[in-house]
This record gives structure tokens, C-alpha cells and sequence, in this order.
């Protein structure tokens, strides 16, 4: 074990030689860079534990400074205006967004982001690709806003 670990070393040594003196690697890995645009909150557990853990985020998020608003676009259905209250939520900057039509979750929540009217949007897309996630940066970094995905799978409460 000792030997098949000090071969790992050196080639990370290798590795990282090659990288110092500006040389491709042989088999590039691609990296991909966190996104300061777009974050992702994964929740489990009962509901009604998940909204109490959401609660102070999103009433911090309600209360910024900036006259934008917060946005949550398609939030699951105990997300009602009555329970943002309740949990001392901003009611006069935040907005409950929902897609009209055809339009998808992501659509609308890529127009918000892209317009800048909101500091934050919030959705709740799962599970979220890698290219949403990429949509959703790019929009979020148009509009200099932030971009918080939240993927629960919300029951009863």
C-alpha cells in the first residue's frame, strides 16, 4: 500500500511539474470553476424541518439593503405569502414568481435574473444540469444579481 501511494505522489508530482512548466497535460481533466453567480442548496428531510432551515436564509435575503427584490420563482406550495410572513420575510421585497404558458421555471427565472430587478432569485429546480446551472450564471452575471437553487423534494406538511 505504501508503494502504490507514493506512485500516486509522483504522479501528481508529474502532474503538477507539467502544469508549472506550461506543458498539456497527456489527459486534461476538464475542471469546472464554482460559478460566484449560481449556488446550490441541497435539503433531505421532512418538509416542515427544510422550511424552518430555510426560514432565516431567505428572511436575511428579504431584508438587504439594495432596493431590488428577492425573487423565488415556482417556490414549492408551503411557500405561501402567508408563510413568509409568519416568518418575518419582507413582504414588500419579496415576490412569488410563477411561469405563465409554456414558459418553464428556468426561463422565467433567467428573464428575472438578467432584468436586475432582484438581488437574489430563488428556484426550485431538481434535480439542476449542468447546463442550467450554466443558463442560470450567465443570466445571473447579466443582471448582477445572485442565483440560489434549492432542490428539495417537498411532502406534506
Amino acid at each position: 500500500m505504501n508503494i502504490q501511494a507514493h506512485d500516486q505522489l509522483g504522479l501528481f508530482d508529474q502532474q503538477a511539474a507539467l502544469s508549472l512548466s506550461g506543458e498539456p497535460a497527456s489527459n486534461p481533466t476538464p475542471v469546472t470553476e464554482p460559478s460566484p453567480w449560481c449556488s446550490e442548496l441541497i435539503l433531505n428531510g421532512r418538509a416542515e424541518h427544510c422550511l424552518h432551515l430555510l426560514a432565516p436564509m431567505l428572511k436575511l435575503l428579504s431584508e438587504q439593503q439594495e432596493q431590488r427584490w428577492l425573487a423565488l420563482v415556482s417556490p414549492p406550495e408551503p411557500l405561501t405569502m402567508q408563510w413568509l410572513r409568519e416568518a418575518g420575510l419582507n413582504p414588500q421585497r419579496t415576490l412569488i414568481l410563477h411561469p405563465k404558458g409554456m414558459q418553464s421555471s428556468q426561463e422565467l427565472a433567467c428573464q428575472v435574473l438578467e432584468l436586475g430587478c432582484s438581488h437574489t432569485v430563488i428556484t426550485w429546480l431538481s434535480p439542476l444540469p449542468a447546463a442550467a446551472k450554466q443558463r442560470l450564471s450567465r443570466a445571473a452575471e447579466t443582471g448582477n444579481a445572485q442565483s440560489i437553487n434549492i432542490s428539495q423534494q417537498f411532502g406534506t406538511i
